[in-house]
């Protein structure tokens, strides 16, 4: 089946208009439905008729939200050549690496990049485009130069929904090396839709989303449906709380998407209480496990706000989802319920199996596999990747996790974070989970460690709450009161920092690699 996007979005334009489409804060730029849909008329046609980019032809773009917006879901599915995002806070080796992964033949960048990226993507025959004035040099394009010159008419590009690939995105990569994702115009609608199932009206016309995390990553799922509703994506560049507290307030935001270890630094910080920030209606959070002991102080805060979602680049859109009427419910049943995952949302296949593939019954531990209109179909020019990860149409997500009688999703670990040790096996974020219930840890990261006698022990670093303490044997002593001898941290270290991906999400493998440095095998 063939889609016109842009036809698409020209019935929006007329449907909303003057309404507010898309704010970038630290640019200063705001656009109406109407205006932003001729902008992105503009930037596809000067793809195509200045910068030569055809269907088959791919683009990578190295940009900060602001600017990355502009050649978002509403220019890059209207437009005929394939996109590819990357995190502009990758290292200029990871930007290479994946440069030579999807061959662009135009690189969009900050002009801050352009002086160090220059020669090395000249050399690889890349043309440049610097979405800010650019130096004079050869081979770089002035974006806003290429955007006047091009005309607003239709692009009347027409793809196949679910065949042609339009987007390339790049995984994570917290627990490995990062795999190329490649995505269908399907599933990015599929991905809209999948908010819309959920039973609670989460997305209306007028509201206003501020992206806090990168929009090539996870919060970008929140854009579509925000547009089709009739919403605001609003943009911030820097994961600064501080900044977000202000722009919470100026701009009247009513939802936002955070990952938990951003969420818990809020609970700190004067900013947070003495900014106007209660136009916030929905909050969403993913990417991480949440303490249902710092949820519960969170929703003091803010109120019944709160939604978690589950998702995956593999599978756009969500798999599972705890709503605001779960988040409120009382008890030890409710406790338990926030523990979970959320509920399978309507629309996902999701089974739980054990490692031959077979289904297990509800409530025991395996494998979660995932199929929904937003799975993608493999990784770009990856046939080995592929192979390993999708098995008849469903992506098997590496997660371990349970499904219950009621169909809440839990997340127990990650198969690659499993712990062996004494030939027990413990999960990481069991332990993390249990660390985090005390009062005093604002967040942690659970590694096996080499050891003699185990194979390896259990062991944590700790980040300690502002104007709070506890010392290693308190720790260790609060998760021995929690859970089996087995899974108690064998040593704690107190830290000042623990390392954070781009989107907030503590990388655990960095922390567990410095332990296995110079070992050629890093399980024992």
């Amino acid at each position: 089946m063939k889609i016109d996007f842009g036809r698409q979005l020209e019935l929006l334009s007329r449907l909303f208009a003057d309404q507010e489409a898309l704010v970038n804060v630290e640019r200063k730029r705001r656009y109406g439905f109407r205006e932003l849909h001729l902008l992105s008329n503009r930037i596809a046609n000067a793809m195509r008729d200045r910068l030569g980019l055809r269907r088959g032809d791919t683009y990578l773009s190295i940009l900060e939200n602001d600017n990355l917006s502009l050649l978002h879901l509403w220019t890059a599915l209207k437009a005929e050549p394939r996109g590819a995002w990357t995190n502009y806070r990758d290292s200029l080796d990871e930007h290479l690496s994946q440069i030579e992964r999807v061959k662009p033949k135009v690189v969009f960048l900050e002009r801050a990049l352009i002086d160090r990226y220059h020669d090395p993507l000249r050399a690889r025959g890349c043309a440049l485009v610097c979405l800010d004035t650019p130096p004079r040099a050869e081979g770089v394009y002035d974006f806003w130069e290429l955007v006047d010159e091009a005309e607003e008419a239709e692009t009347c590009v027409q793809r196949e929904a679910v065949e042609e690939i339009a987007l390339l995105r790049f995984t994570g990569g917290t627990t490995g090396k990062g795999k190329c994702a490649q995505y269908t115009l399907d599933n990015w609608l599929a991905a809209r839709d999948a908010f819309y199932a959920i039973p609670e009206p989460l997305f209306r016309s007028g509201m206003r989303m501020l992206h806090l995390a990168p929009i090539s990553h996870g919060s970008g799922l929140a854009v579509l449906p925000t547009l089709f509703r009739g919403g605001c994506t609003i943009t911030q560049n820097t994961p600064d709380l501080s900044q977000w507290c202000r722009n919470v307030e100026a701009e009247r935001v009513s939802a936002t998407m955070m990952v938990p270890t951003l969420l818990y630094r809020l609970l700190e910080m004067p900013e947070a209480q003495q900014r106007d920030l209660s136009t916030l209606e929905t909050i969403f959070y993913g990417a991480a496990p949440m303490s249902p002991d710092k949820l519960a102080r969170l929703q003091g805060r803010f109120g019944n706000v709160f939604v978690q979602v589950y998702a995956a680049t593999e599978c756009l859109g969500l798999a599972s989802c705890l709503g605001k009427a779960d988040h409120a419910r009382p008890g030890e049943s409710g406790r338990r319920v926030l523990a979970s995952a959320g509920r399978v949302v309507p629309g996902i296949e999701l089974r739980i199996v054990d490692d031959a593939g077979n289904d297990l019954p509800a409530g025991e531990m395996g494998e979660i596999w995932l199929r929904s209109r937003g799975t993608i179909d493999g990784y770009f020019e990856n046939p080995e990747g592929t192979a390993a990860e999708f098995q008849d149409g469903y992506w098997k997500s590496g997660d371990i996790g349970t499904l219950d009688a009621e169909g809440l999703v839990f997340l127990i670990d990650r198969k690659k974070d499993m712990i062996v040790t004494g030939g027990f096996n413990v999960y990481a974020t069991e332990v993390e989970a249990a660390l985090a219930s005390h009062p005093a840890v604002l967040m942690c990261a659970v590694v096996g460690i080499p050891h003699e006698e185990w194979g390896e022990a259990v062991h944590a670093e700790v980040m300690i709450e502002q104007g709070a303490s506890a010392t290693p044997e308190e720790l260790i002593e609060h998760v021995k009161a929690r859970l089996g001898r087995f899974k108690v941290p064998k040593s704690v270290a107190l830290v000042e920092q623990l390392p954070l991906s781009a989107v907030g999400k503590v990388l655990r493998r960095q922390v567990r690699e410095k332990y296995w440095m110079g070992r050629d095998r890093r399980v024992s």
